[in-house]
C-alpha cells in the first residue's frame, strides 16, 4: 500500500503551495497543468487534493490514529556492517524496480587529503575490498534513506499535490496523482526519489508506511542484524529513538538546508554528505 485510504485530512504544510481543486485525470491533467508560456512554466490547478489518514489497524476491527503516533528514524553509523540485508529487504517488500532504490548504504574512505564515497548496487550485495589509490585512515557505512522532513523541498515543488505529509509525520507519494513530471526528485537534496520505470511515477521510502500503521517496524528495521537502523515513535516516553533524539549527540544529513528532517544518525562523521 502506498498511501493511506482517503479517509483524513492531509497536514497543512506552510512550506507547500495550496492542494489544486477537483479537475480531470492524472494523464490528461498533465497537459493542461504545464504550459510554456513565454519561456515560463505555468501550474494550472486541477485533480483533488491530497488526502492522508491511517491505514488498516493493528488487529482486524481495530482503527489506526494518526494523531496518537509521531514517527521518527534512528541510524548508528557506528553499528552498520554494509552487509546489504536491509536493502535487499526493503526491496522485496515494496517491489523495487531493479537498479533503483529506496533505500541504500554508502561506504566512505576517508584519508588525509580527501575522502572516497562508493555505493555499488545501492550496497545491495554488500561490499568487496576496498580500493583506493590513497591511504586511508577510516572506513565506515551510511545507510541513507529519505529523511521525511517537516519542511520538505519535495511537497513545495510538487504542482499536483502529489507529495504530502500525514498526521504522523511520514512523507507518502499519491501515485493516482503523480504526473511524473520529477520536479520532487529534482528538489530532494538527499537523493531518496526517482522516477519508476513501471509506473513513471515518484516513488521513495515510505517507512514501509503499511507495515508501522499495523504496529509493525519497517522491513529495512526488522532485518538489520546490528540494530543500526531503528524506529520510534515520539508520542511515547520511553520510546527508545526518542530518548536517544532527547539525550544523545545526534545529527542530520545536510543540516544547513533546515529541511527539519525525522531522520536522525548517531555517531556521524563530519565526512558524510
Amino acid at each position: 500500500m502506498e498511501k493511506p485510504p482517503r479517509s483524513l485530512p492531509v497536514v497543512p504544510d506552510e512550506h507547500a503551495s495550496a492542494p489544486p481543486e477537483p479537475g480531470h485525470g492524472r494523464r490528461e491533467f498533465l497537459a493542461n497543468v504545464l504550459r510554456l508560456s513565454g519561456g515560463a512554466l505555468v501550474f494550472l490547478a486541477g485533480g483533488p487534493a491530497a488526502e492522508a489518514g491511517g491505514a488498516s489497524g493493528k488487529e482486524a476491527g481495530e482503527a489506526y490514529h494518526w494523531d496518537e503516533h509521531s514517527y521518527a528514524y534512528l541510524v548508528d553509523t557506528s553499528k552498520c556492517i554494509g552487509c546489504g540485508s536491509c536493502v535487499r529487504a526493503c526491496a522485496a517488500e515494496n517491489q523495487v524496480p531493479d537498479g533503483f532504490f529506496r533505500t541504500w548504504v554508502e561506504r566512505y574512505v576517508v584519508g588525509m587529503e580527501r575522502t572516497h564515497v562508493d555505493s555499488p548496487n545501492g550496497g545491495k550485495d554488500g561490499f568487496g575490498p576496498i580500493q583506493v589509490d590513497f591511504v586511508g585512515t577510516k572506513s565506515f557505512f551510511v545507510p541513507k534513506l529519505c529523511n521525511h522532513c517537516r519542511a520538505t523541498p519535495c511537497i513545495q515543488v510538487c504542482p499536483v499535490g502529489a507529495s504530502y505529509r500525514t498526521h504522523d509525520g511520514v512523507v507518502l507519494v499519491d501515485a493516482e496523482r503523480c504526473i511524473g513530471c520529477a520536479y520532487c526528485v529534482q528538489a530532494c537534496p538527499y537523493g531518496s526519489r526517482f522516477l519508476s520505470p513501471l509506473t513513471h511515477t515518484a516513488e521513495k521510502c515510505t517507512w514501509c508506511y503499511h507495515r508501522i500503521t499495523k504496529g509493525l517496524r519497517p522491513a529495512c528495521v526488522e532485518v538489520c542484524p546490528t540494530g543500526t537502523r531503528q524506529f520510534g515513535d515520539l508520542k511515547r516516553p520511553n520510546d527508545p529513538v526518542r530518548l536517544a533524539i532527547e539525550h544523545d549527540r545526534i545529527g542530520v544529513l545536510q543540516a544547513h538546508l533546515r529541511t527539519e528532517p525525522n531522520c536522525y544518525y548517531l555517531h556521524l562523521d563530519k565526512e558524510v554528505r
